[in-house]
C-alpha cells in the first residue's frame, strides 16, 4: 500500500459534490481508499483516523488523500480526481440564458410565489436569505451553523413583512404537495404540519400515509398532508421564541383547505410552549401540539391522536425481522441516530427505563458527552446531524461514513447489549442508503448476534423504496420498524431480558 496526501489551496466544492468525487476515484483500478474533502477539523480528524498524515492546512485547502494498491499508478488516481472535479458546463453552442449571479436577480426571474432555498456554508447563508427576503418572497434555509443571533434577526425582518422563514437548518418541507429539502413523497390531504424539526417532521410524514395507505385500502379517504412547514429546530426556543412558527400557523390558519394544523417540535422552552398553547387556542382551525419533552406523547402517539380526531382508529405499525428469542448482548444501549429529533424522542423514552443517558445533545448540560467522544462507558445516544458533526461534511442522511464508524465501534465494544438505529428516507437523502448501512449492520453482528434495531422512516412512493430498503436490513439481520418510538421500546425490552442491563 501507499498514501498520496495533497492540497489544494483556494480550491472548492460543497461537502455533497466531494462526497461524490470520493466514491468515483474510490471505484478507480487501484485505488484502496479515497477522501477528497475541505480541510476543515472534523475531515481533518477523519483522515486522521484513516491513517493518512495531513500536512499543516486551513479549511480554505481541498485535502485530496489517496491510498493505494503497491502497483498502482498514481497519475491515473489524480486524473480520475481530476476529471470528477471538473463541474458540467455548456457546450460552445449553448445559447441558455446565463445562470443568475445572485439571490435576489434569480428571484425576480422566478416572479410572484416563488420560495428561495438557500444551501450555502452557514457563514453565507444569512446574506443570501436577507436577499429573498427584501425581494419579497419566502425562504427555506437548508444551511446549519447559522448564529442563533442572525437567525433571530432574519425572523424578526420576515415578521414586519408578512414573510416566512423556514430554518436554518431546515431539512424538510412540503408546499402544496411539492417536497422540498429531505422531503418524503405523501398522500395529498387536508392535514397542515408545523415542524421545528426535520426528522420529526418526516415521521409524521410516514407515520400518516401508511395510516391513509391502509384506510384507502378499506376505502375510506381524509388522511394526508397538504403542508408541512419546517421552521428550524431552534425556532421554540427561548432565544427565537417561536418568530417563525407563529407565521406558519397564521397561514395555515387562513387555508381553506387545511382542516388540522399539527404541531411537532424538538423539546422547546416551557415559556415559548406555553405561549403557543395560547396563541393555538384563538386560531379558528384546530391545532394538534407534538412537542416533545418529558412527560409528553412520543411522536407515534401524536400520530394516533391526529387519526383519532379525524375519526379514525390507528393502523397497526408494521415491524419486519423480529427474532422472539433475541436478547441484549451486554448492558449498554447505543443509540446512533442522523435524525435529531428522533434521537430527542428515543432519549427521552429511554431515561423512562434506563436513568440518564449521555449524548452530544443531551437533555440537560451535565449529560454531555466529552467533545470528541462519541462511545461513553454509559447508555449513549449521538445524533449524528448535529452541527458540530457536519461542518464541512455532508448531512448523514448523504454521508454515512461517521456513524458506519461508530457502529462497527459499538460492536466492537463487549459493553454494548443493544444497538438502535434510524434510516430515513425522502428526496435528497442517499439513493440506496441501505446499500451502506446493511453491511455495517452485518460487520457489526458477525462475531456475536448484537440486536440492531432500526425505525425506517419513509413511504412506499419515495425514491429510494421503502420495501427494498426494508428487506436488505432484515437480510442484514435488523429488527425494522416504522415508528421509532416502538423501536426504541423494542431495544429497551431487549436490553431488560439480559441479566446485566441496567435499570
Amino acid at each position: 500500500m501507499k498514501d498520496h496526501v495533497e492540497l489544494r489551496s483556494g480550491a472548492y466544492a460543497d461537502s455533497v459534490t466531494l462526497l461524490q468525487v470520493s466514491r468515483a476515484v474510490q471505484a478507480s483500478p487501484g485505488v484502496v481508499a479515497a477522501q477528497v474533502a475541505m480541510a476543515t477539523g472534523l475531515n481533518l480528524e477523519v483522515l486522521e483516523a484513516m491513517g493518512f498524515d495531513v500536512p499543516d492546512s486551513t479549511p480554505n485547502d481541498m485535502v485530496v488523500a489517496l491510498r493505494l494498491e503497491g502497483d498502482a499508478d498514481l497519475a491515473q488516481a489524480l486524473q480520475a480526481v481530476d476529471a470528477a472535479l471538473v463541474p458540467t458546463r455548456p457546450s460552445s453552442g449553448d445559447t441558455t440564458e446565463a445562470p443568475a449571479r445572485t439571490t435576489a436577480s434569480a428571484l425576480r426571474r422566478a416572479g410572484a410565489g416563488a420560495v428561495a432555498l438557500v444551501s450555502v456554508p452557514g457563514a453565507s447563508a444569512t446574506v443570501e436569505a436577507m436577499d429573498a427576503l427584501e425581494s419579497g418572497h419566502d425562504v427555506m434555509i437548508f444551511s446549519d451553523n447559522v448564529p442563533v443571533a442572525e437567525e433571530v434577526a432574519l425572523k424578526t425582518y420576515a415578521s414586519s413583512r408578512g414573510a416566512l422563514v423556514m430554518g436554518p437548518d431546515c431539512g424538510t418541507a412540503v408546499i402544496d404537495g411539492v417536497g422540498l429539502g429531505f422531503a418524503n413523497t405523501v398522500r395529498p390531504g387536508r392535514i397542515g404540519l408545523v415542524a421545528a424539526s426535520g426528522t420529526g417532521c418526516q415521521q409524521l410524514l410516514a407515520l400518516l400515509h401508511h395510516a391513509g395507505e391502509q384506510l384507502a385500502a378499506r376505502g375510506t379517504e381524509g388522511v394526508g398532508v397538504r403542508h408541512a412547514l419546517g421552521v428550524g429546530g431552534r425556532d421554540l426556543s427561548a432565544a427565537v421564541g417561536g418568530l417563525a412558527t407563529r407565521e406558519a400557523l397564521r397561514r395555515l390558519d387562513a387555508d381553506p383547505d387545511v382542516d388540522l394544523v399539527v404541531v411537532v417540535s424538538k423539546p422547546p422552552a416551557p415559556e415559548v410552549a406555553e405561549a403557543l398553547a395560547r396563541d393555538t387556542e384563538a386560531l379558528a382551525t384546530p391545532v394538534e401540539l407534538g412537542l416533545l419533552g418529558r412527560g409528553q406523547r412520543d411522536l407515534t402517539a401524536v400520530a394516533e391522536a391526529v387519526l383519532a380526531r379525524l375519526g379514525h382508529d390507528a393502523p397497526d405499525w408494521p415491524v419486519d425481522g423480529a427474532d422472539d428469542a433475541a436478547t441484549a448482548t451486554g448492558p449498554l444501549l447505543r443509540g446512533l441516530f442522523v435524525g435529531g429529533t428522533l434521537c430527542d424522542e428515543s432519549m427521552l423514552l429511554a431515561t423512562q427505563v434506563l436513568g440518564p443517558v449521555r449524548s452530544n445533545i443531551p437533555l440537560s448540560d451535565d449529560l454531555a458527552l466529552d467533545p470528541g467522544e462519541l462511545l461513553a462507558d454509559t447508555h449513549t445516544f449521538v445524533d449524528f446531524g448535529d452541527d458540530a458533526l457536519t461542518q464541512g461534511r455532508a448531512h448523514p442522511m448523504i454521508d454515512p461514513t461517521l456513524r458506519n464508524e461508530q457502529i462497527a465501534r459499538a460492536a466492537a465494544d463487549p459493553a454494548t447489549g443493544v444497538i438502535l438505529l434510524d434510516l430515513v428516507l425522502g428526496h435528497g437523502a442517499e439513493p440506496d442508503p441501505a446499500s451502506h448501512l446493511a453491511p455495517a449492520i452485518e460487520a457489526a453482528r458477525r462475531d456475536r448476534p448484537i440486536p440492531v434495531v432500526v425505525s425506517l422512516v419513509g413511504t412506499d412512493l419515495d425514491p429510494q423504496d421503502l420495501t427494498a430498503q426494508r428487506e436488505a436490513l432484515v437480510a442484514a439481520g435488523a429488527e425494522v420498524h416504522l415508528s421509532n418510538a416502538s423501536a426504541t421500546r423494542r431495544a429497551l425490552d431487549l436490553l431488560s431480558r439480559s441479566e446485566g442491563a441496567h435499570q
